[in-house]
């Protein structure tokens, strides 16, 4: 695991920026795709902004990228709520990214129909071996779960099925999501956290006992790829006293 400490949310959109760029760039040189998980909340849409802005834009070989998502809630794409909606307007409707090359979890079908068809994606790209995406980006929650994987719910020890459905009760609604296995068979994992809110459970997520059903970020750790932490100083504080 690699622990990325920027000064604020502008510098660390920045640090991961690059970080994209440059692994888009390498994997390009052996392989003619690059599959990319785009995650969903509010810590990425300045990351997104900045991989559309005109410095990053023109240096990213877009037609080559294939996206997906992690996660989705499950209300109409048009609702303010949608993951994929947000990485449309912030990103990917000003890039020129291929459409035939954007993978959204489709909440216009039902919850299992929806699961199956993104699992027919998945294993279309990837199969039964070898690594799944070259990167996934990640958020944490303050309760620390990520993806729609949330404390004390049955999905977090998923081990067989890549996509699954389930009604969230918290929320009264349904959520779509990727599954530890999948994710976990990525080449590189990167998690975004920002702000003192999220300090103290990013210190148990790193560096407490292990827990998943308390703090499911733990179960993403990939396999045979890296983890990597892109983290501002407020995040970053509790850590920071602890060492």
């Amino acid at each position: 695991m690699k622990m990325h400490v920027a000064a604020d949310t502008a510098a660390l959109s920045r640090e991961l920026a690059d970080f994209i760029q440059q692994d888009i760039a390498e994997v390009l040189k052996t392989k003619d795709r690059y599959t990319l998980v785009l995650s969903g909340g509010n810590t990425p849409k300045q990351l997104y902004q900045l991989l559309a802005s005109e410095a990053y834009r023109n240096n990213i070989p877009w037609e080559k990228l294939h996206f997906f998502w992690g996660d989705e809630r499950f209300v109409p794409f048009e609702d303010s709520r949608n993951n994929a909606k947000m990485a449309f307007e912030e990103l990917l409707d000003k890039v020129p990214a291929s459409r035939d090359h954007i993978h959204v979890m489709d909440t216009s079908l039902n919850p299992e129909a929806s699961s199956e068809q993104y699992t027919e994606a998945l294993s279309a790209y990837f199969g039964n071996e070898g690594a799944t995406f070259d990167l996934v980006l990640l958020g944490m929650g303050d309760d620390g779960h990520t993806l729609s994987l949330f404390p004390g719910t049955a999905v977090v020890h998923e081990n067989e099925k890549w996509v699954t459905a389930f009604y969230l009760d918290a929320q009264s609604m349904y959520r779509i999501t990727l599954t530890a296995p999948v994710v976990n068979r990525a080449s590189k994992v990167a998690f975004m956290a920002a702000g003192k809110n999220k300090a103290e459970v990013l210190k148990q997520v790193v560096n407490g006992d292990r827990n998943v059903d308390l703090y499911p970020s733990q179960i993403i750790k990939p396999e045979n790829g890296e983890l990597h932490w892109f983290v501002d100083g407020d995040a970053a504080s509790a850590l920071a006293s602890a060492q």
